[in-house]
């Protein structure tokens, strides 16, 4: 009875949706993010943010974009995020490996992913900076 008592309250108290993660902060990620057809990311108002808050909106964007069907994965490569971003190797390694060390990041054959638990809080950060 102890067990099923506990797995009820795991169930009820402790699991999380991720799908309803992205919905309940859709509005503010609409803020600064727009995602192409073909699932490419843009960063609104890159001017305002420093690099590495650039490329954890860029893999916010590619979690919206995986979950529309616009883009088949939302892991991303150093090298996408140089390209798409507009910013040096040199800057974006660090940047992600400070993220990985900080449990931000997913990582999957040498690309990297945010943890969908850490949208929230990161996008309620980066609104108090607007």
């Amino acid at each position: 009875m102890e067990k099923k008592k506990l797995d009820s309250r795991i169930k009820e108290e402790m699991t999380v949706d991720y799908e309803n993660v992205l919905e309940k902060n859709f509005d503010v990620a609409k803020e600064f993010i727009r995602i192409t057809s073909t699932g490419t990311i843009d960063v609104l108002g890159k001017e305002k943010f420093i690099g590495i808050e650039k490329i954890l909106l860029y893999f916010i964007g590619k979690v919206y974009a995986k979950e529309a069907g616009l883009s088949d994965s939302e892991f991303t490569s150093h090298k996408e995020l140089c390209q798409e971003l507009g910013i040096v190797k040199g800057s974006v390694l660090p940047w992600v490996k400070k993220l990985r060390d900080e449990g931000k990041l997913d990582v999957k054959k040498g690309k990297h992913a945010i943890k969908v638990n850490y949208i929230e809080s990161i996008l309620k950060k980066l609104s108090e900076k607007k």
